[in-house]
């Protein structure tokens, strides 16, 4: 009898793919909907105040909900998918892990609202795969800023000016990695990449999960 209500307490709780249902494996996403995540080319997609930005991945309908669900929904789980899917397109452009990772920050006052800042999660768990170093105290966000998908690309840069702040004792000497989920126009890395240079950090490269518009 024990035997069978472990069995059926299994089954209840079994875990289900966000994306297609399936039990089968018990995991958040499924290796087949994993798979169907495509990669952008390795290259450049485009250049913000003469630093490089990459794209890792095609803006399809699972990557689409992937982001949505670790952003919106509470679906922490998700963030192991995002970094590993982050992290082997990253692979391919370097080997070497002297960065410091900094995550795009939320808002403190949204960011308690939604009890996390899924960009944090994800950049935990990059750093876990590629070796590099977790730096999200180095820059904070002091403006509560709109929704970006909300606005026209001026819009977007006036929404994000002076949006954020440097804390210059978290510095450390490596380079830095910033992180985010979608580039649209590139405005947060802009204004982040303003900031920093403010204080004489140059050596910057940004890093998207995917973009609406490839170049």
């Amino acid at each position: 009898m024990k035997e069978f209500f472990a069995g059926l307490l299994d089954w209840i709780y079994k875990k289900k793919c966000y994306f297609c249902k399936s039990s089968n494996e018990s995991v958040k996403m499924c290796s087949k909907c994993y798979n169907s995540l495509e990669h952008l080319p390795v290259k450049i997609n485009r250049i913000v105040l003469k630093k490089s930005v990459y794209c890792a991945g095609v803006y399809d309908k699972n990557l689409q909900k992937l982001i949505r669900g670790l952003k919106y929904h509470n679906q922490k789980e998700l963030a192991v998918y995002l970094a590993k899917f982050m992290y082997e397109y990253w692979q391919k452009i370097s080997d070497k892990n002297n960065f410091q990772v900094v995550p795009v920050p939320v808002y403190p006052k949204r960011e308690k609202k939604r009890k996390y800042n899924h960009m944090n999660l994800v950049a935990e768990e990059f750093c876990k795969l590629s070796g590099s170093t977790l730096n999200k105290d180095l820059i904070k966000r002091i403006k509560d800023t709109k929704p970006q998908y909300k606005l026209k690309k001026h819009e977007r840069a006036e929404n994000l000016a002076g949006a954020f702040q440097i804390d210059t004792k978290n510095l450390l000497p490596m380079k830095i990695l910033i992180i985010d989920d979608i580039c649209t126009t590139g405005s947060t890395f802009e204004e982040m990449i303003k900031e920093f240079e403010k204080h004489d950090i140059f050596d910057i490269t940004c890093f998207a999960a995917t973009t609406p518009f490839e170049e």
